[in-house]
């Protein structure tokens, strides 16, 4: 957080303020939220994934939530936007629009094995599940030329699956980018819904929790170095991004200092 005033005392409130701020985030409902949800399956960094599945302790220090919070607050104004603009279908009675509602994209046997989320915008007219991303406008542009890396297009068909799931027939999912400037720049991407794309997902996932199950890190914290991250890793957003650190059990250096790990057939052998 950079916190300033035209005097002592503006500064003094800017702290105030930008600490409120902070620790409204922290403890918001998603930023609490512990289980892994679909826009996070789809995330290069195995072993952030990990550090997650096993909810490990986060590294100390400020995390800057401006993002998610301008970012929650986008989304809370669509939804009102949508919600206002309801109609119904061509029976009457079935609304157009699902609007934020929680779908369900595999039922574990267990709550953490569950895999459930909240699907910003389903369109039954066209059969379009919608995603908004807030973004800067260089990281539109870097959408807009190379299309929005793995990530963000496994959440698209997870939700899909999701809305599959509820007895929907999904046609076409959709990531609509809108520019954080001062005129709207809007650029979406879509592709046909493929199942597929989801369940390849879901069963990458199942390989990082048995192969976690498998290396046990909390008895064995040298097994961490077998996990790998991956060079398309944003880690500078990471919470468990530890600079320098050799320590992998007390955070992760990040992929520029990632130390050559062990097989894991020879670490679990």
């Amino acid at each position: 957080m950079i916190a300033t005033g035209s005097d002592d005392i503006g500064a003094q409130l800017a702290e105030r303020v930008g600490g409120l701020i902070i620790d409204a985030a922290n403890n918001a409902p998603r930023s609490l939220q512990k289980r892994i949800g679909p826009s996070e399956v789809g995330d290069p960094c195995e072993r952030k994934l990990s550090y997650k599945l096993l909810d490990w302790p986060e590294v100390g220090g400020e995390h800057d939530p401006i993002a998610s919070v301008l970012g929650t607050g986008f989304h809370a104004w669509m939804e009102e936007a949508f919600t206002a603009r309801q109609t119904m279908l061509a029976d009457g009675v079935t609304p157009r629009y699902k609007v934020e509602e929680r779908v369900t994209v595999r039922q574990g046997f267990t709550e953490a094995a569950t895999l459930a989320g909240s699907s910003d915008l389903y369109d039954r007219a066209t059969g379009t599940v919608y995603d908004w991303k807030l973004v800067g406008t260089s990281t539109l542009d870097k959408y807009r030329r190379g299309g929005p890396g793995d990530q963000y297009r496994k959440q698209a068909h997870l939700y899909g699956l999701g809305q599959e799931n509820a007895g929907e027939q999904p046609q076409r999912v959709a990531i609509v980018f809108v520019g954080r400037y001062h005129e709207l720049r809007v650029h979406v991407w879509t592709e046909a819904y493929d199942r597929q794309v989801a369940l390849d997902a879901v069963a990458r996932l199942d390989r990082i929790r048995q192969q976690v199950l498998d290396l046990d890190p909390e008895s064995h914290p040298e097994n961490w170095a077998a996990i790998p991250t991956d060079p398309a890793a944003k880690c500078r957003f990471c919470p468990w991004l530890n600079p320098g650190s050799t320590d992998l059990s007390a955070g992760c250096p990040g992929v520029t200092n990632t130390r050559p790990g062990a097989s894991l057939e020879a670490l679990i052998a």
